[in-house]
């Protein structure tokens, strides 16, 4: 008879919950490298992260998804409605988009002038 090509399944052993726990590496020690796994990499606060029109994209939405709640209370026409949500949408994306980049640069001055402060101490 042929031989199958299929490869060995690992043993596996279950707990008392039913979980079924694999076994653990059972070959070589890893080495200091490997034992270090991935250098982490250093978060940068939101604060600090430059503006993207994705974000300022969702930020629009919200806002026109809050002005339509407020129009369908105010307004009684629906046709006027429906050509106000895509208007404020397209009016509120680059101001949102804008705005956070006066900030993040206004910031981003303040945070340079402040380590130059700290360095000529």
């Amino acid at each position: 008879m042929a031989q199958t090509k299929r490869r060995r399944q690992t043993k596996h052993r279950g707990n008392a919950a039913g979980a079924i726990e694999s076994r653990g590496r059972t070959g070589r020690k890893p080495t200091a490298e490997e034992k270090a796994g991935k250098p982490r990499v250093e978060k940068i606060p939101r604060q600090d992260r430059p503006p993207t029109w994705l974000g300022a994209l969702y930020r629009a939405m919200a806002a026109a998804v809050l002005m339509l709640l407020v129009s369908l209370l105010l307004i009684k026409n629906s046709s006027q409605i429906v050509v106000l949500f895509p208007l404020v949408l397209l009016l509120y994306w680059p101001i949102s988009y804008y705005t956070d980049l006066w900030l993040y640069r206004r910031r981003m001055r303040a945070k340079a002038r402040q380590s130059g402060k700290a360095s000529t101490r």
